[in-house]
């Protein structure tokens, strides 16, 4: 069977692959209590261990009692307005309803910005290191990512000089993520702004995935692109996610804040590509916006920001290098050099020697990608403080 020539441009998800041989280790004769062995301390995935909040869940139960038709391709208004409500609450935002279109999941979201913006023979910049599905989605609409070497000195970062001098007659716009996946870092406010107004002189569009920013943990990185000054936040298209802040990773269920003139188009391809999303997930995301359901998640975010203080100086003291601290989300890119030459075949052998399962940097960028290794401190403080342990026998 012959496939698709765009595939070739697309590489396997090696956090899934990694994944995998921590799985077979997890079911092996290592982590076999019958055997003296002990449980695989699994680091390396982006999913906060908390799940959805209690409201949400039975306001699932609740759902799946009746019928579940169909919504509006750009999904329920109603959900639509609580999102615009909550941008009010949480950003002092006014963001109208009809901009928001809800997606299934960020992917999705992800996937009809790229399919709508680009196309054949358009090129779209993009910070090394980055996630990789997001260079991975411009590649599937043809397009192509061009990845622009990024160094703690700039927060693992684009900054506007580096988007005016790798600016091309074919280049399209931007895609940036802030905070970052897999870094934690997140773009100033001032930058961004820099950024997206040196785009918009060109003709250009600037995507900003803002999944993790509800949680930032810090005060000058906790504004979303959408209030940029000057009339720039009208102009950004940012994708957000049910998944990370609000704990919902398999209920599949993002969204979209557009430019208005693009949620036509996005419509489109929304009522072609999956008709809506899933409105069991729809209806119980409502429950995300009650106020015992955001007082959960706000706990929640400190709870992870304690992990974060702790992890932190933790690696550094490992000697597990961590340049930049992260300033939200939940990953800790670590320098791993002083320990091994291949951060791939580093992240195996901690498998075997520590069962302690992180994410080695060759899914995230070329730019030195065996130097580095993203930690996920979404687990909880027992599991960090035992993986520390554990990393601390191994390193000696």
């Amino acid at each position: 069977m012959k496939l698709a020539a765009r595939l070739d441009r697309i590489e396997p998800f090696y956090v899934m692959e990694l994944a995998k041989a921590a799985a077979q280790v997890a079911a092996g004769p290592l982590c076999d209590p019958a055997r003296g062995g002990r449980h695989m301390i699994r680091l390396n995935i982006g999913e906060p261990d908390f799940g959805a909040a209690p409201a949400v869940r039975e306001a699932a139960a609740r759902v799946a009692q009746g019928p579940t038709p169909y919504t509006d391709a750009l999904g329920l208004p109603a959900l639509r307005e609580a999102i615009a409500r909550w941008y009010g609450q949480r950003f002092g935002l006014a963001i109208a309803p009809e901009r928001i279109a809800i997606t299934a999941g960020a992917s999705a979201a992800l996937q009809l910005a790229c399919l709508a913006l680009f196309g054949p023979g358009d090129e779209v910049l993009m910070p090394d290191p980055c996630y990789p599905c997001n260079r991975h989605f411009v590649t599937a609409a043809d397009a192509t990512p061009r990845l622009l070497r990024t160094g703690a000195a700039e927060r693992f970062q684009l900054d506007a000089t580096q988007v005016r001098d790798a600016w091309t007659p074919a280049t399209r716009g931007v895609l940036l993520a802030s905070p970052s996946n897999p870094t934690g870092t997140s773009i100033a406010p001032e930058v961004l702004a820099d950024i997206a107004g040196f785009v918009r002189s060109q003709g250009g569009v600037t995507v900003v995935d803002e999944i993790y920013l509800p949680l930032s943990y810090e005060e000058h990185f906790s504004h979303s692109a959408l209030g940029l000054p000057d009339g720039l936040g009208e102009d950004i298209v940012s994708v957000n996610s049910f998944s990370k802040y609000f704990g919902m990773t398999g209920w599949r269920l993002g969204w979209l804040v557009l430019p208005q003139a693009l949620v036509p188009a996005i419509e489109r391809l929304a009522q072609n590509l999956y008709i809506c999303p899933s409105t069991l997930a729809q209806k119980a995301a409502l429950a995300c916006f009650e106020p015992e359901s955001i007082a959960e998640f706000e706990r929640r975010r400190a709870v992870l920001r304690e992990r974060r203080d702790y992890i932190v100086p933790a690696l550094d003291a490992l000697g597990l290098n961590v340049p930049v601290p992260p300033d939200g989300a939940f990953y800790a890119w670590m320098d791993v050099s002083r320990f091994h030459a291949d951060s791939w075949a580093f992240a195996h052998e901690l498998l075997q020697s520590a069962q302690v399962a992180l994410t080695p940097g060759r899914d995230f960028g070329v730019a030195d990608p065996q130097r580095w290794m993203r930690l996920s401190f979404a687990s909880s403080i027992e599991d960090l403080q035992e993986a520390v342990a554990r990393l601390r026998k191994v390193l000696a």
